[in-house]
């Protein structure tokens, strides 16, 4: 019966890729590492130029999965109680009652969330990390699943504020969609002529099926020799030359989590060495500052990484039990 369930949701996961597919042209992997970060628990930061379907794709999501969503385009005059909610005194039961914020809801679409202040993007923080907020001392869980998926543009545009570290960390993965290709761009065009595709997308699970697969991925075998592989990457950024600032306990987590969900998402019910290589250039570059000195010779922090996962070797075959 718990094979079957398995299979289920392998299933399940192939039929939400195809849904988004219809309005996400020629971004498999991209469509996929969003999956991925929605059944690891975790959140995700989009990061590309204007116009390139940030938006588009995380809307597609809420819609093939039926969740609850709620999106924000966040502007400096946006308050932190406008995303956590606040206490009003109410007349009629004398007493201060808690007015839910937009936070409560399954997918949160912070849209360009670079563009408002830190106080507000603060108030994102606990949400995030426990699941929960606190307004005058009193906590309000989330619904679940509960997923931040947020955008903004690259830095050096007109009135943004870069991320905090503390706030950086707690995004599991950071993707970028990029230009589509000529063909597809002509697909695109082809596409909305006379309508949007993302009228036509269908919901194909649920909340509960949702949880059921942050369940199953969060049961996926990791043998030591894998947990040891994942230390060692992270512990080596905070030992590399080019490294300011290197990636913390919370990034072995998210690294450990998506490797998981990309064995999952490859019907394997174990972690190999490839998992956590492919997931290490999504998880750990948001999470490293590099110093002055990397900056003046243009190193990019890919080829940081690159560096690290060429030095840190990964245990052999024999060495992993599936």
């Amino acid at each position: 019966m718990e094979n079957n369930n398995i299979e289920r949701q392998y299933e399940m996961i192939g039929r939400l890729c195809s849904e988004v597919e219809k309005v996400i042209v020629g971004k498999t992997n991209v469509i996929k590492l969003l999956i991925m970060a929605l059944i690891s628990g975790g959140h995700v930061l989009i990061e590309d130029v204007p116009g390139t379907g940030k938006t588009t794709l995380a809307t597609a999501l809420s819609k093939a999965t039926s969740l609850k969503c709620k999106r924000v385009q966040f502007t400096p005059d946006v308050m932190a109680s406008d995303i956590t909610g606040f206490t009003m005194y109410s007349k009629q039961a004398e007493r201060f009652e808690y007015r839910s914020g937009l936070i409560m809801t399954n997918i949160f679409i912070a849209d360009e969330i670079n563009r408002t202040s830190p106080k507000t993007q603060s108030a994102l923080l606990e949400a995030m990390e426990e699941h929960r907020v606190t307004v005058d001392g009193s906590e309000h869980k989330l619904p679940q699943p509960f997923m931040v998926i947020a955008t903004e543009n690259e830095f050096g545009y007109v009135g943004t504020y870069p991320l905090p570290e503390a706030q950086l960390d707690r995004f599991l993965i950071k993707i970028s969609v990029g230009y589509p290709s000529a063909k597809d761009e002509m697909l695109i065009l082809y596409n909305r002529k006379e309508s949007n595709p993302l009228d036509n997308v269908e919901p194909v699970c649920s909340a509960e099926d949702i949880t059921e697969c942050i369940e199953t991925v969060k049961s996926t075998h990791i043998d030591p020799a894998i947990y040891k592989y994942m230390v060692d990457i992270v512990s080596s950024t905070r030992k590399h030359p080019f490294c300011a600032l290197g990636a913390s306990p919370r990034a072995s987590l998210a690294l450990m989590r998506a490797s998981q969900s990309c064995a999952f998402m490859n019907g394997r019910n174990y972690v190999t060495p490839e998992d956590v290589g492919n997931m290490a250039y999504y998880v750990l570059p948001h999470r490293i500052h590099l110093t002055q000195e990397a900056k003046v010779k243009r190193i990019d922090v890919n080829y940081v990484i690159g560096e690290i996962m060429k030095s840190v070797k990964p245990p052999f075959k024999g060495d992993v039990k599936e």
